[in-house]
C-alpha cells in the first residue's frame, strides 16, 4: 500500500521492539518517516533500528517505560531535540498480565496492567500532543484490542479493562483535538501473530481454556497487516477521520 505525507516527518512507537510495534516502526520508515523506537527491551528495540538502517531509513531507538511519566516526557523531548518535529504517535506499548480470575488477581497484578497498557497511553498524550500542537498537528494511533470491545477472554480481566479504557480515551481525546489538527484513533487487533499472543495461547493451555474462538479468517493475523492500518491511519489518506476503533481481527468480531 501508498501512503501519502510521511515523507520527511517523523514517528514515535512505544513498544517498537517486537510485534506490531516493531511491523509499524518498519512501516512508518518504508513510508519516509524518521522513525524513533522506543521499548523496554534495548535488544528488541535496536533490532528493530537495525532492520529499518539496513532497509535505508531512518530511525533511533529510545529506551523508556510507558508507566513513567518522567520517562515518557525525556523519550519526546528527546524525540523533538533529534528531529525537530513529532508528527506521528503510535501508542503501542503493553502487556497482557496473568492468566487470572477478577477474584484471583492481586492488586500488584492489576495496577501493573492498568499502568502500562491505559495510564501509559494517558502518559504518552500528555507529552506528544502539546509536541504536536507545537508544529501544527499531528496523528496518533493507540493499540486497543478487540478485547477492548468485547469481554474476551475472561481470564485476563486487568487487559480487558485496560483496552476498554484505551478506546474510551481515544475517543474524547479525538473529540477535544480535532479542530486543534491532532487525529486520534485506535486499532483493535485479533489474533496476530506475536509473542505476546504466544505467551496468551500457552497459559490457557496450560488452564485448558479455549483462547481464541473460531476465525472466520482461518489464520491468524500477521503484524504487518496491522502495521499498514497504522501508517495509514497516520497518513493524509485518512485525514478525515478521528475518533475510530478500527478492528482487524479476521472476521472475529462479526
Amino acid at each position: 500500500m501508498e501512503h501519502t505525507g510521511l515523507a520527511g516527518r517523523v514517528a514515535l512507537v512505544t513498544g517498537g521492539g517486537s510485534g506490531i510495534g516493531r511491523a509499524s516502526a518498519l512501516a512508518f520508515a518504508r513510508a519516509g518517516a524518521a522513525v524513533v523506537v522506543s521499548d523496554v527491551s534495548a535488544s528488541g528495540g535496536e533490532e528493530t533500528v537495525r532492520q529499518i538502517s539496513a532497509a535505508g531509513g531512518e530511525a533511533c531507538f529510545i529506551l523508556a517505560d510507558v508507566a513513567d511519566g518522567e520517562q515518557i516526557a525525556a523519550l519526546v523531548a528527546a524525540t523533538v531535540s533529534r528531529y525537530g518535529r513529532l508528527d506521528y504517535a503510535h501508542n503501542n506499548g503493553g502487556i497482557e498480565g496473568p492468566l487470572s480470575t477478577v477474584v484471583d488477581l492481586d492488586e500488584g497484578e492489576w495496577d501493573r496492567v492498568i499502568d502500562i497498557n491505559l495510564k501509559g497511553v494517558w502518559w504518552c498524550f500528555k507529552h506528544e500532543i502539546p509536541a504536536m500542537l507545537a508544529n501544527g498537528g499531528g496523528a496518533i494511533v493507540n493499540t486497543a484490542s478487540v478485547s477492548g470491545l468485547k469481554g474476551f477472554p475472561p481470564l485476563l480481566p486487568a487487559y480487558v479493562a485496560s483496552k476498554f479504557g484505551v478506546v474510551g480515551l481515544t475517543a474524547v481525546a479525538a473529540r477535544h483535538y480535532a479542530r486543534q489538527g491532532i487525529r486520534i484513533n485506535a486499532i483493535c487487533p485479533g489474533a496476530i501473530d506475536t509473542p505476546m499472543l504466544d505467551r496468551i495461547g500457552e497459559g490457557a493451555q496450560r488452564l485448558g481454556v479455549s483462547l481464541v474462538a473460531e476465525n472466520p479468517a482461518g489464520r491468524l493475523g500477521d503484524p504487518a497487516e496491522v502495521a499498514e492500518a497504522v501508517v495509514w491511519l497516520c497518513s493524509d489518506s485518512a485525514s478525515f477521520v478521528t475518533g475510530q476503533t478500527l478492528t482487524i481481527d479476521g472476521g472475529f468480531l462479526a
